[in-house]
């Protein structure tokens, strides 16, 4: 079983693990980051360039516009994959095994995980332009990390994935 959303991709070229595939879901910038990246490069370029006349007036927008698109894109690089044996998350791992449960959290519950109550012992990856986030309680007694935090466009998806059995051994 296959679960892929609008807007997911399948895993990268150079995986042998597409046909475990539970859930994949990519962190994309939203379109108006990139606009108001791009402006603000060709801005702050403006700004430099101005006086400058000839090649020196081209210097400024070949590396502001260049290093925005290269940060958005390193920005827009995370993806989350659910297969049947583990929980990827950009480049950390999590045995499905060690996963003892997972449940969605609304923007407001979001927030507040990762407010006061916050456990710094916690692993969390997030993206601000993404507003909810699944919580996975561990139950691995060798690690001291007691949950992850993890955005999510589509936490339910996300958490139903998790929950799908696990194959037996």
């Amino acid at each position: 079983m296959k679960l892929l959303l609008p807007g997911t991709r399948q895993l990268r070229a150079d995986s042998t693990e597409d046909y475990d595939l539970l859930f994949a879901e990519r962190w994309r910038a939203p379109w108006w980051y990139w606009l108001a990246g791009l402006i603000l490069a060709v801005a702050v370029a403006a700004a430099i360039h101005l006086g400058y006349p000839g090649l020196r007036a081209i210097a400024p927008y070949v590396v502001t516009v260049p290093l925005v698109v290269g940060l958005l894109c390193w920005l827009s690089r995370v993806e989350v994959r659910i297969t049947v044996t583990a929980l990827y998350v950009d480049d950390a791992e999590l045995a499905r095994e060690f996963i003892a449960e997972a449940m969605p959290l609304s923007r407001e519950a979001y927030r507040a995980a990762l407010g006061p109550g916050f456990d710094p012992l916690a692993f969390v990856v997030r993206r601000p332009w993404i507003t909810e986030a699944v919580l996975i309680t561990l139950c691995d007694p060798n690690d001291p990390t007691p949950y992850w935090i993890i955005s999510s466009r589509h936490p339910a998806e996300l958490v139903a994935a998790l929950k799908t059995k696990l194959p037996m051994k």
